[in-house]
């Protein structure tokens, strides 16, 4: 749970459950929809992917490997 300025609070939400997509970039549809469009090694070539979809600005995603922690 993370708090900011406002006094709102955010929980961490669960973009994608599917352990295949472990250590790939992952395009998904929208913040609000998890719906996968493309994902791989490359993020340029996902994004190039995911564009030809039907998403105007798809959000790519890095998902960590089980049990690494990631700093950003």
């Amino acid at each position: 749970m993370v708090r900011n300025g406002k006094n709102e609070v955010h929980r961490p939400e669960i973009l994608v459950v599917d352990r295949k997509y472990e250590g790939k970039y992952v395009a998904l549809k929208s913040f609000t929809d998890n719906t996968v469009l493309a994902f791989g090694d490359d993020p340029v070539e996902v994004m190039k992917r995911a564009g030809k979809g039907e998403s105007a600005e798809p959000v790519i995603v890095f998902i960590p490997e089980h049990n690494m922690s990631y700093v950003y």
